[in-house]
């Protein structure tokens, strides 16, 4: 099959790879409709963490089921699915205390950005919809398989309530998604942390009421300003930078919790000043399949659009400028056609 691959740093190619198969009875083999780039698939790009040259790389996806394995009952050839990038079997005790992200079976999506893709527990990770969705659709159920639940795993850890304070911190697709997030759990005040236009516009959209532009010391004290000097009720961590982290905690006001998912990278936490402040933590790689139900069911009933994060579309075989565009900050989020 055709994949992305890559091959060190800024270095993706498409290249013809062996075809998955299935290798456990508990496995699917999903045929891509469509992938993404996450903004996570960045760090290796950037050269940020190690890679094995030729490995495939892309972890978000949907698409329609090509084959199941002997165990597998809930799923059959033909089902369109929504697939999580964090597959678990949703029945053991993780997943059963709502930490679908620590299952005794983890497994991730590794060929998103490709014509087909294993998943290793099928029965319990994917979401099936009731036919193709529409085309209006697709791409807003692509977020369903990453950047929306883990925008909405950072609102739901930063406790953001209605009436409340939350800011966002970072405005890739994930942070849109945790501003839409925010807005669906009924903050009144939503700060978005943005100095790039095309994003302010988007998470106006999804229902910020002030954007930040500035950083550093800069963007602190104007969210300062615009809380009466109080901070925020919640925050929203959604980079995964020191400077992002250290940001965030400096906005939170006493007594608040911050919600982690950005995936950390050289973070020193500022210990003292949530000893002191009694400023929680919480958050990390989102229990994707625990999430996915209920924000899918409001993407079909057009409830919410997360799908506006896309602002490119681009075939397979151009999916190096894709990187490129996202690497430069001139694109937010490309979906990936194969």
């Amino acid at each position: 099959m055709r994949a992305t691959t890559i091959h060190g740093t800024r270095d993706i190619r498409v290249s013809e790879v062996p075809d998955p198969v299935i290798t456990a009875p508990t496995d699917a083999i999903v045929k891509v409709v469509a992938g993404c780039i996450c903004g996570s698939d960045l760090w290796p790009y950037r050269g940020e963490n190690p890679i094995t040259a030729g490995d495939t790389i892309g972890h978000e996806c949907v698409g329609i089921v090509e084959e199941v394995g002997a165990e597998v009952r809930s799923f059959r050839p033909g089902d369109f699915v929504v697939v999580p990038f964090d597959h678990c079997d949703n029945t053991c005790r993780h997943c059963q205390n709502g930490a679908q992200n620590a299952c005794d079976n983890l497994g991730f999506t590794a060929s998103g950005q490709a014509e087909y893709t294993r998943v290793n527990q099928a029965d319990g990770s994917l979401v099936k919809t009731d036919g193709v969705p529409d085309a209006s659709l697709l791409a807003s159920v692509l977020t369903i398989s990453d950047v929306m639940p883990t925008g909405w795993h950072a609102a739901v850890s930063a406790g953001v309530r209605p009436g409340g304070t939350a800011v966002v911190v970072g405005d890739g697709a994930v942070g849109l998604c945790g501003v839409l997030a925010a807005s669906m759990l009924g903050a009144e005040t939503i700060v978005a942390m943005s100095r790039h236009e095309p994003r302010q516009q988007v998470a106006r959209r999804f229902g910020a009421t002030h954007v930040v532009a500035e950083r550093g010391e800069a963007g602190v004290e104007a969210v300062l300003e615009l809380t009466g000097g109080v901070g925020a009720d919640a925050v929203l961590e959604c980079v995964g930078t020191d400077a992002s982290m250290d940001t965030a905690f400096r906005v939170a006001r006493p007594g608040s919790t911050v919600g982690m998912v950005g995936v950390p990278h050289g973070v020193e936490l500022p210990l003292r000043r949530m000893f002191t402040q009694n400023i929680g933590l919480a958050g990390g790689m989102a229990p994707t399949r625990k999430y996915m139900p209920e924000l899918l069911a409001k993407v079909l009933d057009g409830s919410i659009e997360p799908g506006l994060v896309f602002d490119s579309t681009l075939p397979l075989e151009q999916v190096a400028d894709g990187y490129r565009a996202m690497d430069e900050r001139r694109a937010i989020k490309v979906l990936i056609e194969p």
